[in-house]
């Protein structure tokens, strides 16, 4: 009877253990998913980052790991591995409008207005009383010159929500944008009533004002705005030319000036003291005006460097290359020595005998074809030497054979990006610091945003 039961006994055994470890998997996810939120919520986002990853490690199957993690992602300004997640979190649970609303954001982050659309419009559908949503997805249309959709979306917004400021000035401005400017009042007006200390709606009504002829007016906001805004070039220059529309050039002299020191390149606030100092009698300065006037941001410039075309330049990428700090810890020598050929190599490279260090690394790959620490050293070097495509054909090996090496995630990023992949390079620099690599956020910060 006994020997007819064990098998039985056993296979019981077995599904309680199994049971057991899944409960206890589940818990640890739990645990660190519980620790993501803590962090984020202290503002801590690089360790709610590392403690969502090790939830998603546990169980690889919750949406809401993923979507957390793309919020503290997008919190460290890293939007595209944000979306990822995004991604990921949609995949699990397609009904999560907050999952759609926050990829629209960070899509539009990436200025991709037209995709930020379509998920915003996902979200309306899941979440259709979300002001939120609504007004986001006018943001995206006003970026995409949409002007009438974009003011159905703040209408309804504010219908939801009738004190949102951000959407009743965002709905003044594209009144302005249709030429609207005598509606665009009420809003500016009531954003004014709601946060008196709202320099910006002071500013737009101000503008509104000048199309509306009514100049003097004008300039009690704009009075109000500058005092508000000391650093308003625009308010400084609207001022300004509703003074000359008074006939009060002295006045608008002042208010150019300003204008000008704020911002060199305000052509438009160099044409209004042209015209003040004509009017003043200093042809001579005036002419020097319009010049500045008519040269300033008025021709393309066409862009010759062929090899770093994105926003690293040579020597940013020299000196965040440069700072790289390699893992280089001592290894059991093997047989074929490889290892001793790749240390003498990195001590080669710190006195400068590239020549050297070169075919000591070509040595060790070619013993150890599988040395990803040979293949991303000899990369560095190809960097420094102005080899970019060399040096990520090396970083491409090195990564096969060590898909979590951060280190060259970041450095491949850093090079992509400057050669104009800026998409390919911001996700490099993600995947850097999803991996634990922290100077890939300041990379991201920097230059992918």
């Amino acid at each position: 009877m006994f020997k007819f039961y064990r098998p039985l006994f056993f296979f019981l055994c077995v599904l309680l253990n199994i049971s057991l470890t899944q409960a206890q998997t589940q818990q640890v996810a739990a645990n660190f998913f519980d620790a993501g939120i803590s962090k984020s919520k202290s503002g801590d986002y690089m360790g709610a980052l590392q403690a969502f990853s090790m939830a998603i490690g546990a169980n690889p199957e919750n949406a809401p790991s993923y979507y957390n993690r793309g919020l503290a992602k997008a919190n460290l300004k890293d939007h595209r591995g944000a979306i990822l997640d995004y991604d990921r979190a949609i995949e699990l649970n397609g009904k999560d409008a907050l999952a759609y609303l926050s990829r629209g954001v960070s899509k539009s982050k990436q200025d991709d207005h037209r995709a930020a659309l379509m998920d915003f419009s996902r979200a309306i559908e899941l979440a259709p009383d979300d002001p939120q949503a609504y007004y986001n997805r006018g943001v995206s249309r006003t970026r995409l010159e949409q002007y009438r959709g974009a003011l159905q979306d703040f209408s309804k917004t504010i219908e939801l929500d009738p004190n949102n400021v951000p959407s009743l000035y965002a709905r003044g401005i594209t009144k302005q944008k249709l030429d609207d400017f005598s509606g665009s009042l009420a809003d500016f007006s009531k954003v004014i009533e709601l946060n008196p200390k709202r320099a910006q709606a002071y500013a737009g009504r101000g503008a509104s004002l000048i199309h509306l002829g009514q100049y003097q007016k004008a300039i009690d906001d704009l009075n109000k705005a500058v005092e508000l805004a000391p650093e308003d070039g625009e308010s400084f220059y609207n001022r300004g030319f509703a003074k000359s529309k008074l006939e009060d050039y002295k006045g608008s002299m002042g208010d150019f000036d300003r204008a000008i020191a704020i911002e060199a390149a305000n052509y438009r606030a160099f044409y209004g003291r042209g015209f003040s100092r004509g009017k003043l009698g200093d042809q001579r300065g005036a002419i020097q005006d319009f010049n500045t006037a008519i040269e300033t941001n008025n021709d393309n410039v066409v862009e010759t460097k062929l090899v770093y075309a994105g926003k690293i330049s040579r020597a940013v990428l020299d000196g965040l290359r440069n700072a790289v700090q390699q893992k280089n810890v001592i290894d059991a020598l093997s047989t074929d020595r490889a290892e001793a050929y790749f240390n003498r190599a990195v001590s080669r490279s710190k006195i400068t005998d590239i020549r050297g260090a070169t075919l000591d690394l070509n040595k060790a790959i070619e013993l150890n074809p599988t040395y990803s620490e040979a293949y991303f050293t000899r990369g560095l070097i190809r960097s420094q030497q102005g080899d970019q495509k060399g040096a990520i054909l090396d970083c491409n090996s090195a990564l096969q054979l060590n898909p979590k090496y951060s280190e060259v995630y970041y450095v491949r990023g850093i090079i992509r990006h400057s050669l104009g992949d800026e998409n390919g390079g911001c996700l490099d620099l993600s995947k850097s610091g999803e991996l634990g690599y922290t100077p890939a956020y300041k990379a991201i910060s920097d230059y992918c945003n």
